[in-house]
């Protein structure tokens, strides 16, 4: 496995992710009511600040996942299942390279979840 290529894929994209939710965070905090909006205006300046609240929620965890698979690259531990230990698919690598799991863990947590949740 070539860890640079997935260093240097993950430095990307912790530096896009930093960037993109610092904008949302900013934009979302910057968004003031105006004052001569009506209540329609308001709901939908409303939403649309949530909107950006939660899509830089959405960016942070991933920025978590990101930063998680540098700590465990760093520890040498990268590119194992964290839950069997097996090696992670090439493929799921290539695709999600901050995957801390592999296909059937995976799966494994997502029916879990779905379960949960409904």
């Amino acid at each position: 496995m070539d860890i640079e290529h997935f260093r240097r894929k993950l430095v990307e994209r912790q530096k896009e992710l930093t960037a993109s939710s610092n904008r949302l965070a900013d934009e979302a905090r910057q968004s003031g009511v105006a004052e001569v909006e009506d209540p329609i205006d308001q709901v939908t300046s409303t939403e649309a600040k949530a909107a950006d609240f939660q899509e830089a929620g959405i960016e942070r965890q991933e920025l978590e996942e990101v930063e998680d698979a540098l700590r465990r690259m760093h520890e040498g531990t990268y590119g194992k299942c964290i839950d069997c230990g097996r090696p992670i698919e090439p493929g799921r690598l290539e695709a999600v390279p901050w995957t801390p799991y592999c296909f059937d863990d995976q799966k494994k947590r997502d029916e879990a979840n779905a379960k949960a949740g409904g």
